[in-house]
């Protein structure tokens, strides 16, 4: 395609004027509002949940695959249910595990010009479908009662980061943040410490918000003995 044809496919998508691009963002909110009512309504009525990321592209033999499936199993058994983003990889382990043990598994799933379809381990009933990154981000920050982040790429990260960050700000009332996998997330970790916090970027209680662990059941007692501190029961 030659830059003038680029050029004009661009002209042709985009708001001819401010007036379009005003009333398009006005009917967008509606938009966003609907998400985001249908969201809160589905969800608050599941209960006590942890949510779980990790990569889509792992696939059902790797060892993370497996260790999410026990993970979700276990906390499933222990009292919550399972959130993921619906998709495949880290998230159906993560749904399949929940399933198994009988337990809630949620899926929030996110709609793709590549089809991200959802994995066959979601409740039907409990799969919401969003066409907005941030109000589905919302849904995972509002609804969790921990975050277990597994090896993944730049979604995973964009999930961890902001929640990290919410509760470093005291704008997200502080929960468990669990990194699976020393090996993966140890180059993160010497980076934060070595260059970040060292530039004074950050400060050494910010490296307490979250705790890296290698095993499924290290990871439950994480979560489990967090909420034992503050007196609440996960499987009321």
């Amino acid at each position: 395609m030659e830059l003038e044809d680029i050029e004009k496919l661009k002209e042709s998508i985009q708001p001819k004027n401010w007036s379009e691009t005003i009333s398009y963002d006005t009917w967008e909110i509606f938009k966003v509002i609907s998400e985001m009512v249908e969201g809160f309504e589905k969800l608050s009525r599941i209960g006590p949940c942890v949510s779980i990321f990790g990569s889509a592209r792992v696939k059902e033999s790797h060892a993370y695959y497996k260790l999410t499936e026990e993970i979700a199993y276990l906390m499933t058994k222990a009292g919550f249910g399972i959130i993921t983003g619906g998709g495949p990889g880290i998230m159906e382990a993560a749904n399949k595990g929940a399933h198994f043990a009988g337990g809630k598994s949620v899926g929030l799933n996110i709609n793709l010009p590549f089809e991200q379809n959802p994995n066959p381990f979601i409740d039907r009933n409990k799969l919401l479908n969003f066409n907005f990154f941030y109000v589905r981000k919302t849904m995972f920050m509002r609804y969790s009662m921990g975050f277990v982040a597994l090896p993944g790429g730049f979604g995973t990260l964009d999930e961890l980061t902001e929640a990290i960050t919410l509760i470093q700000t005291h704008k997200l009332v502080r929960f468990p943040i669990i990194l699976v996998g020393t090996a993966y997330w140890q180059g993160l970790i010497e980076w934060l410490k070595t260059t970040v916090l060292h530039e004074k970027n950050i400060n050494s209680e910010d490296m307490e918000i979250f705790k890296v662990v290698d095993t499924a059941q290290e990871t439950v007692n994480c979560i489990t003995d967090f909420y034992k501190t503050y007196a609440l029961k996960p499987n009321f």
